[in-house]
């Protein structure tokens, strides 16, 4: 414990202490304002002329006169009474914008997974679709994906998965951006612990929370000449 009856050998001090009052200072040191004014405005005379300086007081006088009697709908009237018309076209609730895809594409989702064979060899593989949706990534493509790692993990098969994507599908806010870490997580244990193999391949575009996942997790990543990979 510190010693109560040691001092500091090195006190630091001030040179110099004086009691005061805030009042002084204020009087004796800070020059009146309105004392500072007048001289600027005899200083403005003796330049300009006193005609000048009358005229433009005068001036100010009226426009704030003015300003204090004219009411808010009469200075912005016009653009109160204007009515905008934007030409906007109503956005499709999400739900209608999927059946319009599943349609358009023949597709149920923005990723098709399955297994098959490569050179004789066994694979799980997915591949999406940019044309679905951008390819963006929402719960069903992270479940699809998810499973697809899963299966290839308990049959021991290499997976190959081929990106398109414009990232996390924003329609479905956070539960798209999940998908991120539920597909990570998967691929964790099933390069680490199964030590199996995975090849990414990103044709273009492939960005935003693909790439920021499993785009980039492969053993082997491979992409397309001059393809438009990004994070955002």
């Amino acid at each position: 414990p510190m010693d109560r009856n040691m001092i500091s050998t090195d006190p630091i001090k001030f040179d110099f202490e004086e009691p005061y009052k805030t009042e002084d200072i204020i009087k004796n040191e800070i020059p009146s304002i309105s004392e500072e004014v007048d001289k600027l405005y005899e200083e403005m005379q003796t330049i300009l002329g006193p005609s000048y300086t009358e005229e433009s007081t005068s001036e100010k006088e009226d426009n704030t006169s003015e300003k204090e009697e004219t009411p808010f709908i009469v200075l912005y009237g016009n653009m109160a009474d204007e009515e905008f018309d934007f030409d906007i076209e109503e956005e499709e609730y999400y739900i209608n914008r999927l059946d319009s895809y599943q349609i358009d594409t023949g597709l149920a989702e923005a990723v098709q997974t399955g297994t098959g064979k490569l050179n004789g060899i066994p694979i799980a593989i997915g591949v999406m679709d940019f044309d679905f949706f951008g390819g963006s990534m929402g719960s069903v493509v992270g479940e699809k994906i998810t499973r697809l790692v899963e299966y290839a993990a308990n049959n021991y098969l290499p997976l190959i998965i081929v990106c398109a994507s414009g990232g996390a599908r924003m329609q479905e806010g956070s539960i798209s951006l999940l998908q991120m870490s539920k597909i990570s997580s998967a691929l964790y244990y099933y390069q680490l612990n199964n030590k199996l193999f995975y090849i990414s391949i990103l044709t273009s575009p492939t960005t935003g929370g693909v790439t920021a996942s499993f785009g980039m997790l492969g053993n082997i990543i491979i992409t397309e000449p001059d393809a438009y990979i990004a994070f955002a």
